[in-house]
Formats: C-alpha cells, sequence, structure tokens
C-alpha cells in the first residue's frame, strides 16, 4: 500500500476513534510528505497555520507510536506543541499567526547568520484573517522563507487556460531561469543602451503575465509567487518545493488540495469532518439551543442579525442562515472586525449578536472594549465554548472571558446552563441598551442539574436569577457557582452530606453588575462561604463577588474561599482529568469545604 494512502487510512481509524480534525488532514497528506523529503527539519523551521492541519507531520516525526493518545489527557495535542517535540517549531491554536511566526523565525536566522529555510504551510481560511497580511507587509523580499497557501476551498489567483498553465511551468524550470539569469548580465554589461534594454524586457514580461494572470496582491508586496499547483501530486510538490528553495527570496506558493481527500464522505461534506467529536447528539447541544433561540428572536424583531467568524456550523448558526440570509454575516476569520462591524451595525440601529468561541473572543478584547462597551452600544456576544476544553487543550480553554469581560462597566453577562436560560438570557440582552454576553458551554444539558435547580421545568421567559438548591436540612456552608461545573458541586454536596455536612449550592444565572448579583446573593447565604468556578482565578468571578459582598458587609464574620484555576495554561497527566489537574475538581471543592470546618453538621439520619 502507498504510504499516502496508508497514512490516510490510519487518519481516518484514529480520529474516528479519539475525536478531532479529519478533513483538513487527509487534504495535506502528499504536501507534508514532500516538505519533508525536500527540507531537513527540525534544522529547517516548520510552521503550520492553526496546526489543526499537523497530524501526518506528527506521524512523519517520531509521534507514530503514541498517535493513539491523540486529544487524549496526557497524550498528543491535537495541535503543533513546542514542548512535545523538537520538530514543532511554533505552536498554534488560534489562525492566521503562521506568517507573522515564520517571518520572526527567519528574521532571527539571518540576524544569527544561519542558513536555515522556514517553511509556513498557510490554509485559505487563515488568510481571512487580518493578522497574516499585517505580517506580509512586513516581510523582506530576500528572507530564506517559503510561505505554502494551501487553497482547499476558495479561489484567490484564478487564472486562465492552458497557456497559464505552460507559462507557469516555464517560469518554475530551470531552463528558464538560468536564461533569465544569463540575459540580465548579458544586457546590463553592454554600454550605453544595456541597462534601458534590460529595464524594457522586464517591463514587457510583467505586462506579458498580467495579460494572463490576474493582478497578484503577493508580488506586489515584493513576494515572488509560485502556482497554483497541484498540492496531492507529491513528485510535482518536490519539483516545486526544490525549485523554490533554489530561488533564495521569500517564495509564495499557492497549491490547491482536496479538503477530505481519500474519504468519500469528507470530500463530498469537508465543513461536517472538519472536527469530529464525540460528546454529545448534535440535537442536545448548548449550540444548537442557542441557533434556535436567535431565529425566535429574530422572528420577533427584524433588527436582529447574526454575525460569525468562520464558524457558522460550530456556534449553530446554520438555521440562522438558511432563514435569515440577508441577516446573517460570516465575516472570515477576523473575531475583532467581527466586533467592530456589529458595533457599526449596532449604531445603525439593528441588533446584532456575535457568535463566537471563548477562545477566539480573546482576539476581540479591545473590539469590544473601544468600540462596543465605551460607546454603549447594543452587542450581544454569544460565547460558545466556555469553560476548560479537555479535547483541544490550553489553546482553546474558554477560561479567559469572565475575568476580562468583568472589567468593562455596564457589561451585562448571563450564564445558563439550560436551552431555556439561554433562551431567556438572550430575549434580556436584546433589550440592554449596551454590551451584553451570554457564555455557554460544550456539550447538553445535564439531568442532575435540572432535578437539583429546575424541578418546576425550565420556562425560556423566566428572568435569569440566583437559583436555590440544598443538600438537606439546615446547611451550614454556601457554595456560589456558575455554569456547568455545577454538576460537580453536586455530587461534592452528595458526599459531603454522606460524611454529615449539609450545604446550600447558590447557582448564578448572571453574574454582572456584580452589585446586583451580590444583593440577590446576600440574603441567601448560609455559613462560610465557597465561591467555586471553572475559569481563572485572578480577576475572576470569586474575586469580583467576594468584593462586591465585602464592601457592604455580607460576608461579614464569615471565612470564604475561591476554588477556580491557577494555571490558565494547565495541561492533564495521562489518566488526569482536566479538573483534575486545574485543582476544580469534586475532590477540591470537598476538601475546601472540610477546610473551613462548619461549626455545625448534620447527618443524613
Amino acid at each position: 500500500m502507498p504510504l499516502a494512502e496508508e497514512i490516510r487510512d490510519y487518519l481516518s481509524y484514529r480520529v474516528n476513534e479519539n475525536g478531532g480534525h479529519l478533513a483538513s488532514n487527509l487534504g495535506v497528506v502528499e504536501l507534508t510528505m514532500a516538505i519533508h523529503r525536500v527540507f531537513q527539519v527540525p534544522e529547517d523551521h516548520l510552521i503550520f497555520d492553526v496546526g489543526h492541519q499537523s497530524y501526518v507531520h506528527k506521524l512523519l516525526t517520531e509521534r507514530k507510536e503514541h498517535f493513539d493518545t491523540l486529544r487524549r489527557p496526557g497524550g498528543l495535542s491535537g495541535f503543533t506543541k513546542r514542548a512535545e517535540s523538537k520538530y514543532d517549531a511554533f505552536g498554534a491554536g488560534h489562525s492566521s499567526t503562521a506568517v507573522s511566526a515564520a517571518i520572526g523565525m527567519a528574521e532571527a536566522d539571518a540576524l544569527a547568520g544561519r542558513d536555515s529555510y522556514t517553511v509556513a504551510v498557510v490554509g485559505d481560511g487563515a488568510m481571512t484573517g487580518g493578522l497574516a497580511y499585517e505580517g506580509l507587509n512586513n516581510c523582506r523580499s530576500d528572507l530564506r522563507l517559503i510561505i505554502i497557501l494551501n487553497e482547499n476551498e476558495m479561489s484567490i489567483s484564478p487564472n486562465t487556460g492552458r497557456l497559464s498553465e505552460h507559462l507557469l511551468r516555464l517560469r518554475s524550470s530551470r531552463r528558464y531561469l538560468r536564461t533569465k539569469e544569463v540575459t540580465s548580465r548579458t544586457l546590463a554589461g553592454v554600454p550605453l543602451i544595456g541597462k534601458p534594454a534590460r529595464r524594457a524586457l522586464r517591463w514587457a514580461k510583467e505586462r506579458l503575465k498580467h495579460a494572463v494572470y490576474d493582478e497578484n496582491i503577493f508580488e506586489h508586496m515584493g513576494i515572488r509567487y509560485l502556482g497554483p499547483v497541484d498540492g496531492n501530486d507529491m513528485e510535482g510538490m518536490i519539483t516545486y518545493l526544490e525549485h523554490a528553495k533554489r530561488l533564495g527570496c521569500c517564495v509564495m506558493l499557492h497549491v490547491k488540495t482536496v479538503k477530505g481527500k481519500g474519504n468519500a464522505k469528507a470530500e463530498a461534506e469537508p465543513h461536517l469532518y472538519h472536527s469530529i467529536s464525540h460528546t454529545v447528539s448534535v440535537e442536545k447541544t448548548f449550540s444548537n439551543h442557542f441557533g434556535a433561540a436567535l431565529c425566535a428572536e429574530a422572528k420577533r424583531d427584524y433588527r436582529v442579525c447574526a454575525i460569525t467568524a468562520a464558524m457558522s456550523y460550530g456556534t449553530g448558526l446554520e438555521p440562522f442562515r438558511r432563514a435569515y440570509p440577508k441577516r446573517f454575516f460570516d465575516v472570515g476569520i477576523a473575531e475583532g472586525h467581527a466586533v467592530t462591524f456589529a458595533a457599526g451595525l449596532a449604531a445603525g440601529g439593528e441588533r446584532p449578536v456575535v457568535a463566537v468561541y471563548s477562545t477566539f473572543l480573546q482576539r476581540a478584547f479591545d473590539n469590544v472594549i473601544h468600540d462596543a462597551a465605551l460607546q454603549e452600544l447594543p452587542v450581544v456576544l454569544a460565547i460558545d465554548r466556555a469553560g476548560f476544553n479537555s479535547g483541544d487543550g490550553a489553546t482553546h480553554h474558554g477560561i479567559f472571558d469572565v475575568a476580562f469581560l468583568s472589567t468593562m462597566p455596564g457589561l451585562r453577562l448571563f450564564t445558563p446552563v439550560t436551552g431555556a436560560g439561554i433562551a431567556a438570557s438572550l430575549h434580556a440582552a436584546l433589550q440592554s441598551g449596551g454590551v451584553s454576553a451570554i457564555r455557554y458551554p460544550s456539550g447538553a444539558e445535564e439531568p442532575r442539574v435540572l432535578a437539583a435547580f429546575y424541578p418546576e421545568g425550565c420556562s425560556s421567559a423566566a428572568v435569569p436569577s440566583v437559583r436555590v438548591y440544598d443538600s438537606g436540612d439546615t446547611p451550614v456552608l454556601t457554595v456560589v457557582t456558575h455554569g456547568r461545573i455545577v454538576g460537580e458541586a453536586l455530587r461534592a454536596a452528595e458526599a459531603l452530606l454522606a460524611e454529615g455536612i449539609v450545604i446550600r449550592i447558590l447557582l448564578c444565572e448572571y453574574l454582572t453588575p456584580y452589585g446586583d448579583l451580590s444583593k440577590e446573593i446576600a440574603s441567601l447565604l448560609c455559613g462560610d462561604v465557597v465561591f467555586y468556578e471553572e475559569e481563572l482565578r485572578r480577576g475572576g468571578f470569586g474575586m469580583n463577588l467576594s468584593d462586591a459582598l465585602l464592601s457592604h458587609g455580607a460576608l461579614s464574620r464569615k471565612k470564604y474561599a475561591i476554588v477556580a484555576a491557577e494555571d490558565p495554561f494547565v495541561a492533564p497527566v495521562l489518566g488526569e482529568t482536566i479538573w483534575q489537574a486545574a485543582g476544580v475538581d469534586e475532590t477540591t471543592l470537598i476538601t475546601t469545604v472540610k477546610k473551613l470546618k462548619p461549626c455545625n453538621t448534620k447527618s443524613k439520619e
């Protein structure tokens, strides 16, 4: 069996077992093999944009024996990771960073006098992010840098007919390059007329090229452009990579690959096989609850618009896109633009909702502050995948948003844990006069949580509030929490009750303004308090709420503790869950409660 076919079979099997990115990796098999044939990695640096298409690279660089641990606790990362292997030159889990990083590495080689090459593999989707062009704008033409633009969905530089294909082959041939160099040197040496003749010949060549090819942005930026070429033709790729290497300058090599190649289903519907998960059925996810709620709001209010940064499937917006195409905007991988664009829509009288993963909202921090919050514009942020991400790891942990959004005056932050709660929060947010955010995790409703906090059933018309659960009579300590980690709190409550400790759990369906929340919570506290959260401790929910409660005496003569993540980049070891690694699991909560030593306990009997 050919190696490329063997790799595809193994990838399909392993990704279906472990979850992860399938279609993009199936498409770059020959391309990755050719890169490793031509370049001496790690002496030459290989950088993948986003990194989710690096599975083939991992298989070819001493990690095949451990590939069955992909995306599992303590196992291989689903992205490139410098700490994992010397062959991973630069880590990435967010898009559009490879060009800037590659230019930096190439400049470092130049400063140190090294003759290494830097190769960056960038998908066409990543080129919708502005950071990629900021990098290109700072690129010197004489760097030993090869940027491989992998086009697998859209055409960037269309060309016309067989003549363009012939000229491509001609421009890439050794004979052509040698002839061009000899002609240039010969003309330059002819007295008087040599240099003008060389300039005239160059002008004629450029006019002919532009008559056949569309104007090319990369060459206008001083980067040598080659392509497009077939990225799934390994021998052809080797030829073009060797040629790009010989040029000795910065080259943009435009390749075309088939996303999902070798897998009929993935080729037919690559968007569905971009990332495979085994968590929960599609119909029941919080993302889909959000999409349905947004469609209902759009039906009531023609001003409601939806914005996504190339994540319409992941954020549950596909039903909205189909139902309201004129009010749906996919801005590409440009989260900062998405928020400022939403601010512009809001200033124009619309009611925009930006659906974005928590980890990607970090890229729009300034836009939220300067363009939306400062101007008190009615922009709604629907923050998906809030909390830890055990599969994708630290690059996708959604644990920073509470801390940085809590700094913004006037912002309302909702934290529903049910589909009905998402609908109620969205309705309240759309009625707000300023910026609002709704954060919810991956996965679906937990029956245990529904039974404990919503025994009367959920109502989409309910106003977000604080819900109460007592594990028994006369609770002696209060756990204040929000989000899906309340499930861990309920399990801890059962274990504590078995030891005679009765606790009260307060589930917050909203967080900010903390002044309002603290007033609602103050009368519900019993005994000492533990603030329990699945996000960053510094500047987070526990610190802000405890400060608000202290300010008006609600924590007087009470001890309190905060259980939250101290290390935002934590990674579990083999056999450990992400919650255990972060120190926010059920056992940690139980230990914390016991350390506070409640003054009174009541046994199950």
